[in-house]
């Protein structure tokens, strides 16, 4: 079994800690507070995570929430806190953001490791040591940092858990897994989820992979949807989309299971793409598992 598949199951166990570690005092301080205005940053998975946090934080009415990547954070603007997630804690460009800072800001680093780069340049760090991986891909971490988030603002992820455990041991779909074009879409916080999926199958099985806000779908990227492809659906259904992609051939994907739970599912099948294509899932393309630039960005 590659590292990334052992990763993919742990994962209830990981969000299970993640409700745990959520409950401390000294976590909760350190996540924002209710009424702050923030922004959440990161780079590849971790913007995408930063995505689903923004959307989640301002639904559950806790305050004005951007997410920015970190290289297009505006350094202009002022945020009460400003939140990274960084597996590594060595990414250049969080640790360039999180310098020019001005002095006194409230930031928070969700990361792997209290020994790293980036909790020097915190006010607050929360350390997920137990979701660290070692695959390039990453599975995990993105996902328990999520569900730390979540946890922190009120919901109980026991049926999300019991959810992705049962899809775990659910053998994967084989109509599915022989398709080569895949189209994930979401709404809300499923955005970014439906973006992770994308990038999961991009990176470990070098797959044609598409993703976007469910209702922009049908404004230009459904022409390219056809008897190859799978639509992947994270969380509601808009009006009128089943009938729209009955026309097109594809294969549509949807459960009527938490969003988490389901990624699991588009991870493992990342995973099967790749051992189909004969490609190591660990050792993605071009990958490492933490960008430090020695140039400097423009």
């Amino acid at each position: 079994m590659s590292h990334v598949a052992s990763e993919i199951t742990s994962q209830p166990e990981t969000w299970r800690r993640a409700m745990e570690l959520a409950a401390r005092p000294g976590v909760a301080r350190a996540l924002p507070q209710p009424g702050e205005r923030v922004a959440v940053v990161g780079c590849g998975t971790s913007y995408f995570m930063a995505q689903s946090f923004a959307a989640l934080r301002e639904s559950a009415g806790q305050g004005e929430t951007d997410a920015f990547a970190a290289s297009e954070f505006p350094a202009g603007r002022r945020y009460d806190r400003v939140v990274a997630i960084t597996r590594s804690g060595t990414t250049t460009e969080v640790l360039r953001l999180l310098e020019q800072l001005p002095p006194g800001s409230r930031s928070t680093v969700l990361t792997t490791d209290a020994d790293r780069p980036v909790t020097r340049l915190v006010s607050d760090c929360v350390v997920l040591d137990f979701a660290d991986e070692q695959s390039v891909v990453q599975t995990r971490f993105a996902t328990t940092a999520l569900a730390l988030w979540r946890a922190g603002l009120g919901e109980d992820l026991t049926r999300a858990i019991d959810q992705a455990r049962t899809h775990l041991a659910t053998p994967l779909d084989p109509a599915v897994v022989a398709r080569d074009q895949f189209t994930f879409l979401g709404t809300g916080w499923t955005v970014g989820v439906a973006h992770e999926a994308a990038l999961k199958l991009r990176e470990a099985a070098q797959m044609w992979a598409e993703s976007y806000p469910a209702m922009e779908f049908r404004h230009g990227p459904i022409s390219v949807v056809d008897s190859r492809s799978v639509v992947w659906i994270f969380g509601p259904v808009v009006p009128g989309l089943h009938d729209d992609l009955a026309a097109t051939g594809a294969i549509v994907v949807h459960e009527e299971i938490d969003a988490m739970a389901h990624l699991t599912t588009a991870q493992r099948l990342a995973v099967e793409l790749a051992v189909r294509r004969g490609l190591h899932p660990d050792q993605p393309r071009l990958l490492t598992r933490s960008v430090v630039l020695t140039a400097p960005v423009a």
